[in-house]
């Protein structure tokens, strides 16, 4: 598992040991950031249910300004620090161990939101009501979920939409943007 490309490049990212985290796959995790390549820059981005947190380093090390970090597990937690310092990307993130779905409550926005929970958990979905419920995303934002390829994720809420979903063998990238404030004016 590498960062592929931006500061942080060619750096093998330490895994956590066992089954009950499954890290996304190069090719998808390719595929993710060349769908969001182009909106990373500056960016606050929130990587919800993070594992080794490779999402979020790889948005921060294409540019991303800050990023928050949230797993339940402390083996996670610590994971995640130690794989941003090997990066040299600790200054802008910050790491958070919890539930990931109280999080939502914190009242924090974002640009960009990366949903990888455990598949089989229901809490894609409850993430998707939460994150619409409590408004996180700023204007234009965008959430990136991965599911399974047969999940069926829920519409969301104006002014959420789905943008597009994109298929990778047993693998489903799902992205939805938030639209602007168009109506207030």
């Amino acid at each position: 598992m590498r960062v592929i490309t931006g500061t942080a490049r060619g750096r093998v990212l330490k895994e956590l040991e066992g089954l009950e985290t499954r890290p996304t796959t190069g090719k998808v995790k390719e595929s993710l950031f060349s769908i969001i390549q182009f909106d990373i820059e500056g960016r606050r981005v929130l990587d919800l249910f993070a594992g080794t947190g490779q999402l979020g380093i790889e948005a921060l090390s294409r540019g991303a300004a800050e990023c928050v970090f949230i797993d339940r597990r402390a083996d996670a937690v610590k994971l995640i620090q130690e794989n941003l310092a090997l990066c040299r990307l600790a200054d802008r993130a910050r790491v958070r161990q919890g539930d990931a779905l109280p999080y939502l409550r914190s009242g924090e926005k974002f640009d960009i939101v990366f949903l990888d929970p455990p598949y089989a958990s229901g809490l894609l979905q409850q993430a998707l009501t939460d994150i619409a419920a409590f408004d996180i995303c700023r204007p234009h934002g965008i959430i990136v979920a991965e599911s399974a390829a047969d999940t069926v994720l829920p519409d969301m809420p104006a002014p959420y939409s789905l943008y597009r979903e994109y298929k990778y063998g047993k693998i489903k990238l799902t992205v939805y943007h938030r639209g602007g404030n168009e109506d207030a004016e």
